[in-house]
């Protein structure tokens, strides 16, 4: 699409939130800041507060409506505080479109579209055949995060009962000399991390098998990972911290009518003693949202999720 002097749009995502701006990033002398897309009429309406306390609206076109508000830069501070009240506010009015529409497909955080917002419902038809189908793939499917937490772990003793391998190497530890005896009990400890590690990927390997059995997708997540602002915000960060060890963490897209059998699931595992499962959810489907390329005539269309 073109603005008033005949350039093409384009849409900006700066490189992450809190990062210095570059010095040759353009100026934006009029843009609409995207929080998301859901499907609306073209009566449709939606009045919130948005990043910075900018009011909220939405723009439709062909059935497609864009979550927005005015804008002239993009959002960028060295204060973690603000950085954080900027993604907890992008989150809450994607999660009021949502209530308010259905499924939407979420942008990432400082998203901005330039132009008014003529030139957003431009871009809305302009993108229709590719936004339709994203929109119709994702209706009334949401994304659900699991995590398994082992908060009393399995002792040695235990271990040892179930293999037979360590309870070989066990016997040879008490029966050794000292220099033989601490070669055993090396071999001894890497058993025990072997086996610890067997079961943390056969508890996962389980898990995921009966949960795609109700989900759409179902994804490892890594099981310890590095915090990010936004893990707060869309519940994507671990909670297990001195209160256990996380042995799985899941990322699920699943149909809302689904979510009661997927519970039961969880709830089946979280009835073995010394697991707990934590689920969270449902949120927009970050992780399963498609990303909008450059279309090859100069004017991006970038779809970023905020999900890890």
């Amino acid at each position: 699409m073109s603005d008033r002097d005949g350039s093409a749009d384009r849409l900006e995502t700066t490189a992450g939130a809190g990062a210095a701006e570059p010095a040759d990033a353009p100026a934006i002398d009029e843009g609409r800041y995207l929080y998301c897309l859901v499907r609306a009429d073209e009566d449709a309406t939606l009045e919130t507060t948005g990043v910075d306390g900018e009011p909220g609206s939405i723009v439709t076109a062909d059935g497609i409506g864009a979550v927005v508000h005015a804008c002239d830069g993009i959002y960028d501070s060295g204060d973690l505080a603000q950085i954080r009240r900027w993604l907890v506010r992008h989150q809450t009015v994607v999660d009021e479109a949502g209530q308010a529409f259905g499924t939407p497909i979420p942008f990432q955080f400082d998203t901005i579209l330039r132009g008014d917002d003529d030139g957003v419902r431009e871009w809305l038809r302009k993108e229709r055949d590719t936004l339709e189908r994203a929109l119709d793939g994702l209706a009334d499917h949401w994304e659900y995060r699991v995590e398994v937490v082992e908060i009393d772990p399995i002792d040695d003793a235990a271990l040892l009962e179930r293999d037979e391998r360590l309870r070989e190497l066990d016997e040879r530890i008490a029966d050794a000399d000292e220099g033989t005896a601490f070669l055993l009990e090396q071999q001894f400890e890497q058993r025990l991390t072997e086996r610890r590690a067997a079961r943390r990927e056969s508890v996962t390997a389980d898990l995921q098998e009966r949960l795609a059995a109700e989900a759409r997708e179902v994804h490892a997540l890594e099981r310890s990972p590095s915090a990010q602002l936004s893990d707060d915000v869309a519940g994507s960060g671990s909670t297990a911290s001195d209160d256990g060890e996380t042995l799985c963490r899941l990322t699920l897209l699943a149909h809302e009518d689904d979510e009661g059998a997927i519970g039961s699931i969880l709830d089946d595992v979280a009835a073995n003693d010394g697991l707990e499962v934590r689920f969270t959810g449902p949120w927009p489907p970050y992780t399963f949202a498609p990303e909008f390329g450059d279309d090859g005539d100069g004017t991006a269309t970038e779809h970023a999720n905020s999900r890890p």
